[in-house]
């Protein structure tokens, strides 16, 4: 699922389920840092792990640690970078050399509607305007939760670039429906902060896709070098 959001050069595993895969074994210093977690928690750290050393394999990179930086953000090996996405039943983790992008962003959430009240504290009302047109026309998608998954994806991509906290409202998102395919679309966020520098120029506008599939919402937010 993921792997069809994104572009050819990326590398994408993923996991269905709520069992610890086989090779989901923890580096020492990985082990460390979830030690006191409960149990369901170092199930999807071990997890979606599991599902990223998967992609170091597709690209030649020797399997090694991912411990969280920064905010959380993960610390690919030189030469790489990626995200990671886990829900309940799903994980996946996308990468990708540094060569090829500036940096993405992953996410995935349960196809259902937010809790009462999340939406207004992650959304502008320009963004809640379009939701209502969107679920007019096809009302069969929970389009909060993938606007929801969107500002994640963005911020998954974003943070890498520029090291900084970007808040709910600083990124105004459109969701755009792919003709004749109402589960499945093109994402475009302008961000309300002067965006990240890349390639020397500065990058205003982030793009993305996202589907419906499997009870699952998916996204994702690629930035080129270009």
């Amino acid at each position: 699922m993921i792997e069809d959001l994104l572009p050819d050069a990326v590398v994408a595993v993923e996991r269905y389920g709520h069992d610890e895969p086989e090779n989901a074994t923890l580096y020492p210093e990985e082990a460390a840092i979830v030690v006191r977690a409960v149990a369901k928690r170092r199930r999807e750290f071990a997890a979606v792990r599991a599902c990223a050393r998967g992609a170091m394999e597709k690209l030649g990179v020797p399997p090694q640690p991912i411990l969280p930086g920064e905010r959380g953000a993960p610390q690919w090996p030189v030469g790489l970078t990626g995200s990671m996405t886990h829900c309940d039943g799903y994980c996946a983790a996308a990468l990708v050399r540094a060569t090829d992008l500036a940096s993405l962003g992953i996410d995935a959430e349960p196809h259902g509607p937010l809790p009462e009240g999340v939406l207004e504290s992650v959304s502008l009302p320009a963004e809640r305007d379009r939701l209502r047109e969107l679920a007019e026309a096809h009302p069969a998608v929970h389009w909060d939760r993938l606007l929801f998954s969107a500002k994640e994806s963005v911020y998954k991509a974003w943070f890498p670039l520029t090291g900084k906290w970007l808040e709910f409202s600083e990124a105004d998102i459109r969701v755009l429906v792919e003709p004749g395919e109402p589960f499945s679309g093109t994402l475009h966020a302008e961000l309300l902060v002067p965006g990240p520098l890349v390639g020397g120029a500065r990058r205003g506008v982030f793009e993305g896709r996202w589907t419906v599939r499997d009870a699952l919402v998916a996204t994702s937010v690629t930035v080129p070098h270009g």
